[in-house]
C-alpha cells in the first residue's frame, strides 16, 4: 500500500486540495494522510468542513503578527516530525505557499519524494508575486512528481529542463472543487440585496498591491459605482489591517458597496456564479470564474495564468486607477466585449484533475 501524506494550510490550497484528498481516500491501494500547517486558521477550517477532511496532523503555526520567518521555521521543524513519524512514499504539495516550500524542502533534508500540484505556474519576476514566484520555483527544483494544470505549464517546465517523463498535464484540481461548493437554489441575504442589479464581485489582498497601488484600485472601483446606478457591488475583505484601511479610506459611503468579512468557500464559489464581473488580484479566482462563465480583470502587473489571457477569459489591468477604470467600463458599456469574454473557452481542465492525479500515482 502506497503511504500517500498531502500537506497544505492555507485556504486557496484547502480548495484544491481537497477534493484530490477525498479523490485519493476512496482508493484502497492508497494509505492516506493530512497535514495542516495552520498558516490560516479560521478560513482553513471552514473549507475543510465543506469538503469533510478531518487531518491527520495539525501543526496550527498560526499566530498575530506572523513573518515569512514565522512560517517558514515553524513548518520546516514541524514536518521533520510528521514525516519522520509516517514515513511518506510521496509527499503531495500544492502551489505557492510558504507552507508549500518550506515541506518540500523538508522532503528534500529527508529525501522523500514531492508531488507537485498546479507545478510549472511562472511569471519569472520574484517580486511578482511575492513571495509567492520564488517558493513555486523552489519547490519545482525539488519535486519528482509534476502535475501541470495547463500545457503552458508543462512547457514552463520543460524550458527549465524539467524531465518530460515526470511532467503531467491534468487540470487544476480547483475547477474539481466547483462540483462540490456550487448549488443549485443557493440563497443569502447579500445576493438577495444585489438581486436586480449587475454585481460586480471584489477580491484585493496582495502583498506586492498594499499601499498607492491598493489604493488605485479602490479608488477606480469607486467611480465606475459613483457613475453607474445599475451596479452592486460586494467585497469580501481580506483580513489584512492594511487591506482594510486602504478599503475603508476609499470605498465607504457607498450605499451599493458592500464590504463583508471574509466567505466561507461554499459561498464564495456562489457569489462568483452569481457575479456579473470579477475585480481581483487574486490567484485561483483567475481560474474559478472562467469556468463559470464569468469575465476577470486581473488587478495586477504579472500573471502566473497566461492560458487565462490567452483565451480571452482574463484581462491584465494593472493597478492604475485610470486603466482599471477604462477596462471595467468597456466591458459594462459593451455588450459585444462582455459576450467574448463570457463565453471564451475555459483553459483549466474539465474537473477530472483529481481522479488524473490518482491514477498516475496508483501507476508509479
Amino acid at each position: 500500500m502506497k503511504k500517500i501524506m498531502l500537506v497544505f494550510g492555507t485556504r486557496p490550497e484547502a480548495i484544491k486540495m481537497c477534493p484530490l484528498v477525498n479523490e485519493l481516500k476512496s482508493r484502497p491501494e492508497f494509505d492516506v494522510r493530512v497535514c495542516v500547517t495552520g498558516q490560516h486558521r479560521e478560513m482553513l477550517d471552514q473549507v475543510l468542513k465543506v469538503f469533510h477532511v478531518c487531518p491527520d496532523y495539525d501543526m496550527s503555526i498560526m499566530k498575530s503578527g506572523q513573518t515569512l520567518f514565522d512560517i517558514t521555521s515553524l513548518v520546516l521543524l514541524g514536518m521533520r516530525d510528521v514525516f519522520q513519524d509516517f514515513e511518506p512514499d510521496v509527499v503531495l504539495v500544492h502551489g505557492d505557499t510558504t507552507t508549500s516550500f518550506a515541506a518540500a524542502l523538508a522532503c528534500f533534508y529527508l529525501q522523500i519524494p514531492v508531488g507537485h500540484v498546479e507545478a510549472g505556474l511562472r511569471t519569472y519576476d520574484l517580486g511578482s508575486p511575492f513571495p509567492e514566484e520564488f517558493n513555486r520555483q523552489a519547490v519545482d527544483l525539488v519535486t519528482e512528481y509534476y502535475f501541470a494544470p495547463t500545457e503552458q505549464a508543462r512547457e514552463n517546465l520543460l524550458k527549465e529542463g524539467k524531465p518530460d517523463s515526470q511532467i503531467y498535464v491534468t487540470g487544476n484540481t480547483g475547477i474539481d472543487a466547483l462540483a462540490t461548493t456550487v448549488q443549485d437554489g443557493y440563497k443569502n441575504k447579500y445576493l438577495e440585496w444585489a438581486d436586480g442589479s449587475r454585481l460586480i464581485l471584489i477580491t484585493a489582498h496582495r502583498r506586492e498591491n498594499l499601499g498607492a497601488p491598493m489604493h488605485s484600485m479602490f479608488r477606480a472601483i469607486r467611480r465606475l459605482m459613483d457613475e453607474r446606478e445599475d451596479l452592486k457591488a460586494i467585497y469580501p475583505i481580506h483580513m489584512n489591517p492594511l487591506v482594510r484601511e486602504a478599503a475603508h479610506a476609499e470605498l465607504d459611503g457607498c450605499d451599493r458597496l458592500k464590504i463583508i468579512e471574509p466567505l466561507e468557500v461554499l459561498d464564495f464559489h456562489n457569489f462568483l456564479a452569481a457575479s456579473y464581473l470579477i475585480l481581483t488580484d487574486s490567484g485561483g479566482i483567475q481560474e474559478e470564474a472562467p469556468s463559470l462563465g464569468k469575465p476577470v480583470l486581473v488587478m495586477r502587473d504579472t500573471t502566473e495564468r497566461p492560458e487565462g489571457v490567452a483565451a480571452g477569459t482574463l484581462r491584465l489591468v494593472g493597478t492604475s486607477e485610470k486603466e482599471i477604470y477604462a477596462q471595467a467600463s468597456r466591458l459594462l458599456d459593451d455588450v459585444e466585449a462582455y459576450g467574448m469574454m463570457a463565453q471564451a473557452s475555459n483553459p483549466y481542465g474539465d474537473g477530472t484533475a483529481s481522479r488524473q492525479i490518482a491514477d498516475i500515482l496508483a501507476r508509479i
